[in-house]
């Protein structure tokens, strides 16, 4: 599977899997009912589409003009903290606002999200590599 229906599938399945993941965290962590709580999960995944969308196209972009092929355990390793990074840049003030939390308690609830995301990213990847094969970039 290649192409636009390779990356489709994966953000579907991997979204979804985070719906669950992060709706839960959100009720644990903060004083806002269920509803609350998965509204700010359906938001984060819709932010998190959009953004795994472009940047799974950058990062194979910039792969398919690598001279190495393959997906090491230090590419996998930057494609998993680059995306966390970037999509806590965004993430962060929508927390901070939507949970009524100051910016260094939303701050600890996104690293403790981010630090989860990474490892389950990394793994999520390399069982959806596995399953799917690679993409041409990394072929």
């Amino acid at each position: 599977m290649q192409g636009f229906k390779r990356k489709a599938t994966y953000v579907v399945f991997y979204e979804f899997l985070s719906l669950l993941l992060i709706s839960t965290a959100f009720y644990f962590y903060s004083d806002k009912d269920a509803a609350h709580s998965g509204m700010l999960g359906v938001i984060t995944v819709v932010v998190a589409i959009i953004w795994n969308l472009a940047y799974n196209s950058l990062f194979e972009w910039w792969e398919s003009r690598q001279s190495v092929r393959g997906r090491s355990l230090a590419r996998r390793v930057s494609h998993a903290v680059g995306f966390e990074l970037g999509l806590v840049a965004i993430t962060l003030p929508l927390f901070a606002w939507w949970l009524e939390l100051s910016l260094l308690d939303a701050f600890v609830l996104d690293a403790g999200l981010t630090l989860f995301f990474m490892f389950f990213t990394f793994a999520y990847s390399w069982c959806f590599d596995r399953i799917f094969g690679l993409p041409l970039a990394a072929q």
